[in-house]
Order: structure tokens, then C-alpha cells, then sequence
């Protein structure tokens, strides 16, 4: 018996793992610009550096993540061409939030059974929005894990680097008192709170397939709404005539409003964020009522319509909305830094182990 038919004997079908890549190589292809070395296929990825002799002190940022249980939905739909774009907002965005310009961006596929058709779809999933965000997907890896994982089961991961001139780092230290904060809309529920929507909609006795009268589709159209891509439009926003004034940026990720924000503010400020400055869109009210539970309940888990923020020179609040609406970002304004004493009781601080600033929400959301 040869060695590839004893692991095909095991559970495992180099065939389709090539079919696959063969599928899916003229969307990654399209991510490479002349930065990117050799083709799709090698053992390592290449991309030229060459440019960053151009910069005084070039750091180089990175960022790994998943998309969660968000998967399990595209799963059951058999729907699996936005769980990539999803993929590249958890990971690309988050290179951004330091004030860097994504380069390039690898991913891992792990499933139980290859599926051609499905992990090029993936993929190409993953490539759009690397395109989309001017990210050069330059590698990855799909792992067959027959007795581990079902046949329909996968997951998915990504790792990206960005390059940042040092002096124009982002970070809580460029934060001032009386500077404004910047929400930034999001698409919908992103890729956070996912085990949350799946325990409310089970114990609801719904199905992805029904309608959600109140959101004129299915329920698992509505919770498949990719996630938003800020870094495209963000970059462009720091390298526009009001970059400068925009001291630090925060991806609303796992952990929801007040603690995410917080990560972005330094030690003695503090930011009320008013509810009444937005409403959250009617995913979010319909599984809420589906929960009979409140808004507010959620706020740590879900972004509630807030995809960013962004802290910014108080009297450059209004050029920055002014320019990321014209970027396609809704915004507004959402709060104040303040530095100095005052009573924290009921403030969300100190968030993954960041000792920052001090952040809660206040009053009702508009209607």
C-alpha cells in the first residue's frame, strides 16, 4: 500500500487539499502586489521590505484572531463566503488601531473533511476583503482533522503585519483632556456574542432558516452580515489632512463598549458615553426582546452599532466625522476625555489587563 493511499485510508485526501488551492488561487493571486514574492503554494510566504528604508523607525505591528462560534451559523446554512471577510475584520482591523497600514496577512483552516468547493470559497472569502483592506494575502494553510472534527465542521484563523512610522504611533498616551470621542458604525453584530445569539435563538425554539419578521429575512441571513472593514478607509483618514489629530483608535471586539474603549484612554481619564448619541440597529432589539432582556445587558457583549472609535482633537471632531462619512464610516460624537478625580463607581476599568482609562455608558438609547 503506498503512503498516500494509507492516509487516504485514515481519513485524509491530499487531492482535494491541491483541488482547493487550485480553486482558490486567482482570488489570493489578485491580493499580490509588487511587494509580494514568488506565487501561490510555497512553504513561506515573501514580501520586500525594501520600502521601509523610507521611514526613520519603522515598528511592525501584528495581530492574530478567529471569527468564534460565528461559524457554527455558516455551518448550518452551508453558507461560507462571508465567514473570510469576517475573518480579515477581526485581524486586519485591529492592525490599524495602533496607527499602522496593514502589508500582508496569512490564515489556517482546520476541518474535518477537505471540501474543495467550500474552503476555495472561504478563501476567496478571505481574499476580497484582504483586496479590499490593501492586505496581500501572501500564505496559509488548510489541515484535514478526520476523528477530531466532523466532516462539515471547520475553523478558521489569521495572523496579519502592518509597519507604523514610530512617531506616529497611536496609543493612550497621545490621549488629552477634552478630546472627543468618535463612535463609528458598525454592520451589525460583527463577530463577538455569537454563543449568546445561538443560546437565545435555542432557547426560543428558532431555527436559522426562519424569518425574523423584524428584520424583513431569516434569522441566519440577519446573523451572517459580514463585518464591517475599517482599515482601508482608516488609513486614509491618518494619512489625510486630519490624521494628526487623531490620538487613538479602538476596534469594539470581544468585551463590548465601555472596556474595549477603555483599553485606548490613559490611567486618570475617564468618558461617559451617551447612549442617546445612537440607536442600536434592530438585530440587536429583536434578540434582546427574543432574550426578554434589556440593551443594556448586553453592552459587554455585543457592539451595539459600534464597530470603532476613534479620540481625536476636540476641535477637529467635526472634520474627522465630516471626513469618514465621506470615507463610507458613519459617525458621531459620543463623549468627552476627562482627566482627573471624580467618582469611578459603575466605570469599566482596567480591561484585559490594560490599566487604562475609565469608560460607562449613560442614559437611553434614542429610539
Amino acid at each position: 500500500m503506498s503512503a498516500n493511499s494509507s492516509y487516504a485510508a485514515a481519513g485524509v485526501d491530499t487531492a482535494a487539499g491541491d483541488l482547493a488551492v487550485e480553486l482558490m488561487k486567482a482570488s489570493v493571486a489578485a491580493t499580490h502586489g509588487p511587494n509580494v514574492l514568488g506565487g501561490v503554494g510555497g512553504f513561506a510566504g515573501l514580501f520586500d521590505l525594501a520600502f521601509a528604508k523610507e521611514y526613520a523607525r519603522p515598528l511592525l505591528a501584528t495581530s492574530t484572531d478567529g471569527v468564534g462560534t460565528k461559524i457554527a451559523i455558516a455551518q448550518a446554512l452551508d453558507k461560507h463566503d462571508t465567514i473570510g471577510q469576517d475573518l480579515v475584520g477581526m485581524v486586519v482591523d485591529d492592525i490599524v488601531v495602533v496607527g499602522a497600514k496593514p502589508l500582508f496577512m496569512t490564515d489556517y483552516i482546520a476541518c474535518g473533511k477537505v471540501v474543495p468547493e467550500r474552503i476555495a470559497s472561504i478563501v476567496t472569502g478571505i481574499a476580497k476583503a484582504c483586496a479590499e483592506t490593501g492586505t496581500a494575502l501572501v500564505g496559509g494553510e488548510t489541515a484535514e482533522h478526520p476523528g477530531l472534527m466532523g466532516v462539515n465542521d471547520y475553523d478558521v484563523a489569521g495572523a496579519a503585519v502592518g509597519v507604523v512610522e514610530a512617531d506616529r504611533l497611536l496609543g493612550a498616551e497621545r490621549v488629552r483632556d477634552g478630546d472627543a470621542v468618535i463612535a463609528i458604525s458598525s454592520s451589525g453584530l460583527h463577530s463577538n456574542g455569537f454563543s449568546l445569539v445561538r443560546h437565545i435563538l435555542a432557547n426560543a425554539g428558532l431555527h436559522y432558516g426562519d424569518t425574523a419578521a423584524d428584520l424583513g429575512t431569516t434569522w441566519g441571513e440577519a446573523l451572517l452580515e459580514p463585518t464591517r472593514l475599517y482599515s482601508g478607509q482608516l488609513v486614509e483618514l491618518l494619512d489625510g489632512p486630519h490624521g494628526s489629530a487623531v490620538h487613538s483608535l479602538s476596534h469594539v471586539t470581544g468585551g463590548g463598549i465601555a472596556a474595549n474603549l477603555a483599553r485606548v484612554l490613559p490611567v486618570g481619564s475617564w468618558v461617559e458615553v451617551d447612549r442617546s448619541t445612537w440607536s442600536p440597529a434592530a438585530v440587536f432589539r429583536s434578540l434582546s426582546a427574543l432574550a426578554g432582556s434589556t440593551l443594556e445587558s448586553s453592552e459587554g457583549t455585543w457592539n451595539l452599532g459600534i464597530g470603532f472609535f476613534a479620540v481625536v482633537e476636540a476641535d477637529a471632531a467635526a472634520d474627522v466625522i465630516a471626513s469618514l462619512e465621506r470615507l463610507g464610516l458613519p459617525s458621531w460624537q459620543a463623549g468627552t476625555v476627562t482627566v482627573g478625580a471624580r467618582d469611578l463607581d459603575g466605570f469599566e476599568q482596567g480591561a484585559k489587563g490594560v490599566d487604562g482609562g475609565a469608560v460607562r455608558l449613560v442614559g437611553g438609547y434614542a429610539s
